[in-house]
């Protein structure tokens, strides 16, 4: 773990959680002799979300803030689902947050030992060969309120099932036609416990394992047997697993002696976020279909779409600690993620100057030619970033918005006859209005300039209101952007789909990507490289794309916008 997130994890050490607690109370107890080992498994089918950073963060916080250890574990199991691509996008997704694992390791390579576990079962009578086909098995699982029935392959003698089951992984028998379950309970009042399925033949090359095996462990069977091997002391999960926890528990006490001092498996609400899906399979859809551009498409709520999109590793592991941990499953608001998101910009991100929707300004008293070297500041925040030199010129470009031919009320920017000061310099008043001949619009401002207002004062003392940004119409450097917005329109679509008996894409939000060209920048940002963040002034946050920009041809994407007073305005109240 690097040093910015060992400063995080020993912040976070002073709130305390019910999971905390219950290790407390381990420490206090003696419990694995003060050990603490966590790990964070996830399944390599697909990329990871913010859902998954609440559990990296949860996980490796607190291995760090009790001194112990966390591993990172790719829970293998279903190898039809499961690529290459996905484990290494984890593991650049998990460094990239800020975290290092103590150990890299697979469920597929416990699976021998794993296969020899299953065949104690066999031996103690715990397990046998079933060859009912899935659909039976889920018809005679009964009800949350009816018994289920027996297999009548239950009673097979042990010889029997040890023989069946080492031909299955032989290769004997075709995908499908059998399965190894546990023989626990048909009539259990946990329907998990009713006799579930441990093995299942699968014919399918595994990314790790390669064709080595034909049978794979169901993920119930895998999971806690390798916490267990790994010496895992507490094995963290989200709430969907509570009902798995006595199959967890079933399965290391079936082992008996083979598991001493075994994990304790506790579980936490997982991360929901509005205007978004968190279901990988769902995700996966959005991808395929062609609904975003990729899995880092940065309206997507993947890590590596945050990324893409500009979010730093502190504003997230920020929101992750802030948001805590519950036992109840409940929904965060988006604001409050876009919350630690400015926090952390606002301190971190370099301000300049860009016109997204540019209307040329012509001084016309500064003199033709002459180019004034201005000085401005990086970031009011951090005197330490310095400062840069700006162009300016007799012709600039500013914001089409900051001006209004005809303005409403307490409208204080750029109109006929009014003055404004241009950011950094000098005080600009409106003498004319340049408009296209057949259209009408706005073409182009006729100005003068106060050259005594260098700065932003006056000899005489007046002030204006009104202060906008600009960018030189000689020295500006032409830039795509990108701006986005929510990914759906609903706060919960997939509630929302299943209330309305829709499909959830039909609330995909068609104004989530704008994209503006002909955009003017400064020219410093034309080398502007990703990873890099900046504040438009005015506008919001924004990086370069990691994908597109080129200093031949840059693209920004707005990371998050600032809040926008005027918009307030024009719906009632305030000033601008």
């Amino acid at each position: 773990m690097n040093s910015e997130s060992t400063h995080d994890s020993a912040r976070d050490s002073a709130g305390a959680d019910f999971i905390r607690a219950i290790i407390d109370q381990h420490m206090v107890d003696g419990t694995y002799e003060g050990r603490v080992h966590t790990r964070f498994p996830p399944e390599p089918n697909g990329y990871l979300h913010i859902g998954h950073a609440k559990s990296i963060v949860l996980n490796f916080g607190i291995a760090e803030q009790y001194g112990g250890k966390c591993n990172l574990r790719f829970d293998d199991t279903n190898p039809e689902k499961e690529e290459m691509e996905y484990i290494q996008s984890i593991q650049e997704d998990v460094r990239w947050l800020g975290f290092e694992w103590d150990g890299l390791y697979y469920a597929s390579d416990y699976f021998e030992q794993l296969y020899q576990f299953a065949e104690t079962l066999i031996q103690k009578g715990l397990a046998y060969v079933c060859e009912l086909s899935a659909d039976q098995i889920r018809e005679t699982r009964g009800t949350p309120t009816e018994a289920g029935s027996n297999s009548p392959f239950r009673d097979r003698s042990v010889e029997e099932n040890l023989d069946l089951f080492r031909r299955m992984r032989a290769g004997e028998f075709p995908d499908g036609s059998k399965v190894l379950r546990a023989k626990i309970d048909m009539a259990a009042p946990n329907i998990t416990m009713r006799d579930p399925v441990l093995y299942r033949i699968r014919r399918q090359h595994h990314p790790n394992t390669g064709d080595a095996w034909c049978i794979y462990p169901t993920y119930d069977w895998a999971h806690g047997q390798s916490d267990w091997i790994e010496g895992i002391t507490h094995s963290i999960c989200t709430l969907e697993f509570e009902n798995h926890r006595p199959l967890y528990d079933w399965c290391l006490d079936a082992l008996g002696a083979a598991v001493p001092n075994r994990p304790r498996q506790i579980e936490f609400a997982r991360l929901n976020i509005g205007y978004t899906v968190m279901s990988k399979r769902r995700l996966l859809e959005l991808v395929r279909e062609g609904h975003v551009s990729g899995w880092d498409d940065p309206r997507m709520p993947t890590i590596c779409g945050m990324r893409r999109r500009g979010y730093p590793p502190e504003a997230i592991r920020s929101f992750c600690r802030a948001i805590g941990v519950s036992k109840t499953n409940s929904q965060i608001d988006i604001a409050m993620l876009e919350f630690h998101l400015r926090e952390d910009l606002n301190r971190r991100a370099s301000r300049v100057m860009a016109v997204l929707d540019p209307i040329k300004v012509v001084i016309e008293n500064y003199p033709e030619g002459k180019v004034e070297q201005i000085e401005a500041e990086n970031n009011p925040e951090d005197p330490t970033t310095g400062t840069r030199m700006l162009p300016f010129t007799r012709e600039l470009y500013i914001e089409r918005d900051d001006f209004r031919e005809d303005p409403p009320k307490k409208f204080f920017r750029l109109s006929p006859g009014s003055e404004v000061r241009l950011k950094h310099t000098y005080y600009i008043t409106c003498t004319d209005v340049v408009k296209d001949p057949v259209t009408g619009a706005v073409t182009e401002l006729r100005c003068t300039y106060d050259p005594e207002s260098a700065g932003g004062s006056t000899p005489d003392g007046r002030k204006v209101k009104g202060t906008l940004h600009w960018v030189s119409a000689a020295h500006a450097v032409d830039a795509e952007v990108r701006l986005y917005d929510r990914l759906f329109s609903v706060e919960n679509p997939s509630d929302q789909a299943a209330r309305e008996d829709v499909d959830y894409k039909s609330f995909l939000n068609p104004q989530s990507l704008q994209v503006l060209t002909g955009c003017k920048v400064e020219p410093g940002l034309r080398e502007a490289t990703a990873g890099t963040t900046f504040q438009f002034l005015r506008q919001g946050y924004f990086c370069p794309d990691s994908r597109d920009s080129s200093p031949e041809r840059p693209v920004f994407n707005r990371t998050v916008s600032l809040r926008d007073s005027w918009a307030k305005i024009e719906q009632g109240g305030g000033t601008a």
